[in-house]
């Protein structure tokens, strides 16, 4: 196949879209299909490596001036992928360049599809602008609208998104990579500095902004410290909320942000995993989390909903119940010396979690698309 692959967000930006987004651009590579990768540019250097991607012009994103939005005219575009004989295009994020790439495609007449990775509407209460909420949905509506299949990361959005007035809507999961996130990856080193009591450790890793909801997690840590004293927390990412954060909790170790090794060290040295978020489609750290062989806190949505089995594996709470949130860490940090079964069913459940079989299932959805669209102008032929 020869594809275009837009998104507004890759690494080195790590956000779980940029890092899917990388990962599903080599596999396809691997495969041999044909690639071009748009986004972005972030160094002078960028697209070096590949001589048919296309780095765009880039905006900072307000509140996230470590990310950028993508800009660029549709006639760029499709100037590029004709030149290519490109056979579909693949949109991974909604922002103006993932426009200009539908409108573009729609001219050349090749079919698009589309990837809803990020609950937009529902960041807009976590900023004190609740009314933009409609608009944003809204327009995600529209822009979906344009493609011919969206892919959503679970059932649960599907569902969501099918009561929304969301159209041709299909689920590909998503992996982890099991050996990158292992129990074998544990510290000795981490963990004494981390507690020299030897008390559990609680983790978070994400943005440390408002729409993950991290100050419930910090509060459950409060809450369940006070019954066990030894208890510590350490927190993993950075974000707008940081420094606030670690004025509140001088107690708490903020690590900034960790990358590979690193990151696999300080996963497999906790002891549970707390994930507080109500706005994620998914959430990819609840993966690697589970395997490194961390029980997961979390409500029952997202990832946590599809992976985590409450009291097997880790804690699921109802949608929204923040003390029943802080309860379960209380719960769970009592047990805390009893959680190896826990932690067993935790790197299953991981386990069961394929790379291989989403990435090949996006893959066979892309030919699928193709081959319609083939059909489509074939039977357009003969009528004409």
């Amino acid at each position: 196949m020869r594809l275009a692959y837009v998104t507004e967000t890759y690494p080195p930006e790590l956000n779980g879209v940029s890092l899917t987004a990388a990962r599903t651009v080599r596999y396809l590579r691997s495969r041999g299909h044909e690639v071009c990768l748009v986004r972005p540019r972030q160094t002078p250097d960028d697209c070096a490596l590949w001589s048919n991607d296309l780095c765009t012009f880039g905006c900072p994103i307000p509140m996230y001036p470590d990310l950028r939005f993508g800009l660029s005219f549709a006639t760029t575009l499709q100037q590029r992928w004709l030149h290519a004989d490109t056979q579909l295009v693949h949109v991974a994020t909604e922002g103006p360049l993932g426009w200009a790439a539908v409108t573009a495609a729609q001219r050349l007449g090749l079919p698009v599809t589309s990837d809803f990775r990020t609950n937009f509407h529902q960041y807009a209460r976590y900023y004190g602008a609740g009314w933009v909420a409609p608009l944003v949905q809204a327009y995600l509506r529209r822009f979906h609208a344009r493609t011919w299949r969206s892919f959503v990361p679970t059932q649960e959005t599907l569902r969501d998104l099918s009561d929304a007035g969301f159209e041709r809507l299909h689920v590909i999961g998503r992996g982890v990579d099991t050996r990158r996130f292992a129990p074998g990856w544990r510290s000795p080193e981490l963990r004494s500095r981390w507690s020299p009591q030897r008390g559990p450790v609680l983790l978070y890793v994400g943005r440390l902004a408002a729409e993950k909801n991290i100050g419930l997690a910090l509060l459950a840590y409060r809450a369940a410290q006070a019954e066990v004293r030894a208890l510590r927390m350490v927190v993993v990412g950075d974000g707008p909320q940081r420094a606030a954060l670690a004025r509140a909790f001088p107690d708490v170790l903020f690590a900034g942000v960790q990358r590979g090794e690193a990151l696999s060290r300080h996963y497999a040295s906790a002891d549970v995993f707390v994930f507080p978020s109500l706005s994620d489609t998914f959430g990819n750290v609840v993966l690697e989390a589970l395997a490194s062989g961390l029980p997961v806190l979390a409500f029952d949505t997202a990832a946590a909903a599809e992976h985590v089995e409450d009291r097997i594996s880790g804690r699921l709470v109802r949608r929204g119940d923040e003390r029943a949130f802080v309860d379960a860490a209380c719960a769970i940090a009592c047990e805390h010396e009893r959680l190896a079964p826990m932690r067993v069913q935790a790197r299953a459940a991981a386990l069961r979690a394929d790379w291989a079989s989403a990435l090949g299932a996006f893959e066979q959805q892309l030919a699928d698309v193709i081959d319609a669209q083939q059909t489509e102008t074939a039977k357009a032929a003969l009528v004409a």
